[in-house]
């Protein structure tokens, strides 16, 4: 299997985090969203030994909340000593309401209103990462009036191509976010951040993309932004204390997705930034990196029930499940690759055949997985299991077709437990008038 988490039992059942997926669904029903805990546990355990042993004790690994934000995931970044990112009042809120502590929150996105400006203040945010003039602006005027001295690190692009889907690549010159370097942008803003009395420039921010596999990007941005660094000291006697190098690292949806040694990588970029911080003669800035994805892909599973299995002799099979687009958007969006297995069914030995995994939307483009090989025995009511969705499948869900967002449980020390309660009917048309 991909994951270390998963197994097969006595009874030819997909196991995950130790507990029989079968079981699980009928307990809690489908379609269910899994997550192992012990798994994010153990993933940011990574994050923090690496960074601290490749950066020193003044790193940070900051969990990207966009990845899946609720309230137990900030409980257990919040007990293993991690920082997170937030984008947004909402994911402000989720993590100040279960007592996060916000010196450690730094707030992105590339278009913050006022609105936001204002509640993430009240909220005692750490740092906002500035993506652009009229953000800075604001923020300073905001921070004037409160009569605060705000903390912000510069979002600026380094005109790193990281090799990945377009859709998740944001280090380019023409990205939608930050500041450019290489066009003198950067450069102009951080003179300006300096002359605000009410901003206190931290230091700077990249982000190049995501599913990133070599350690390669990252050694390559850094060396642009830590010359960058330099320049600002050398041409305007800048000292830069914090620099965030973003995320991105990549997790394995398929057997022939590579595996990546998250550890040895950022060890590999620690080396880079020490030496190059001595050949250019900078003190190195507290390092921060912006982990979501491989925090917590690998640590969910989601669980279906086959409605139909409907098969067009000559053209092409389909097995339709009770979920689809609504809790998992993301093949529809960018036809993102999964591993789908029959969870009831994995000692089946006898014939095979390969199927589109279909959702229950009424909409052509509702399609979990294509070219799928299950076996020729799938029927109505069998549980199929899609591997890897703890990540960007339940922050991105929705109510299309009026459908209700499916609960989440937890798995920890081969326990269960609801961290999400499951929409009812109700829910979904409570604000209707």
């Amino acid at each position: 299997m991909i994951c270390n988490n998963i197994s097969v039992n006595g009874a030819g059942h997909l196991t995950f985090a130790g507990v029989d997926t079968v079981e699980l669904a009928k307990k809690y029903g489908t379609p269910l969203y899994l997550t192992d805990g012990d798994k994010i546990r153990e993933n940011c355990r990574v994050y923090l030994e690496a960074m601290r042993e490749a950066f020193g004790e003044a790193a940070m690994p900051l969990y990207a909340s966009k990845a899946a934000s609720y309230k137990e995931i900030y409980r257990i970044m919040k007990a293993m000593g991690m920082g997170i990112d937030v984008v947004s009042s909402g994911e402000v809120y989720t993590a100040m309401s279960v007592g996060f502590p916000m010196e450690n929150a730094y707030f992105h996105s590339n278009n913050k209103t006022d609105a936001d400006i204002e509640y993430a203040m009240d909220a005692n945010i750490g740092y906002f990462v500035v993506d652009n003039i009229e953000e800075l602006d604001a923020i300073a005027k905001i921070a004037a009036r409160r009569g605060v001295k705000q903390n912000i690190l510069l979002r600026l692009t380094p005109g790193i191509d990281p090799h990945t889907y377009a859709a998740v690549a944001t280090g380019k010159v023409d990205s939608k976010f930050g500041s450019a370097i290489e066009t003198g942008q950067a450069e102009e803003l951080a003179v300006y951040a300096m002359g605000l009395e009410s901003i206190k420039l931290c230091g700077f921010h990249c982000h190049v993309g995501s599913q990133v596999f070599d350690s390669d990007v990252f050694v390559r941005s850094a060396e642009i932004m830590l010359d960058f660094v330099c320049m600002m000291k050398n041409m305007h006697g800048f000292t830069t204390e914090i620099l965030d190098l973003g995320g991105g690292y990549g997790v394995r949806y398929l057997d022939s997705d590579p595996t990546i040694d998250i550890r040895a990588s950022i060890l590999e970029v620690g080396r880079f930034v020490k030496s190059h911080c001595e050949t250019i003669g900078i003190e190195c800035p507290a390092i921060r990196m912006e982990p979501g994805r491989s925090i917590v892909a690998d640590a969910g599973m989601t669980l279906y029930t086959v409605g139909t299995v409907k098969r067009i002799p000559g053209y092409k099979n389909y097995v339709s499940v009770d979920g689809g687009m609504a809790d998992n958007p993301r093949f529809a969006l960018y036809g993102s690759p999964y591993t789908v297995v029959m969870a009831n069914k994995m000692a089946d030995a006898g014939e095979s055949f390969v199927a589109t995994v279909a959702g229950r939307c009424c909409e052509s483009g509702d399609i979990i997985q294509e070219g799928v090989t299950l076996p020729a025995s799938a029927t109505r009511g069998d549980t199929l299991a899609v591997l890897t969705t703890g990540a960007y499948n339940y922050s991105m869900a929705s109510n299309y077709n009026r459908l209700p967002k499916p609960p989440m449980v937890m798995l920890e020390g081969g326990n269960d437990r609801i961290v999400i309660k499951g929409e009812t009917f109700e829910d979904v048309a409570r604000y209707d008038v």
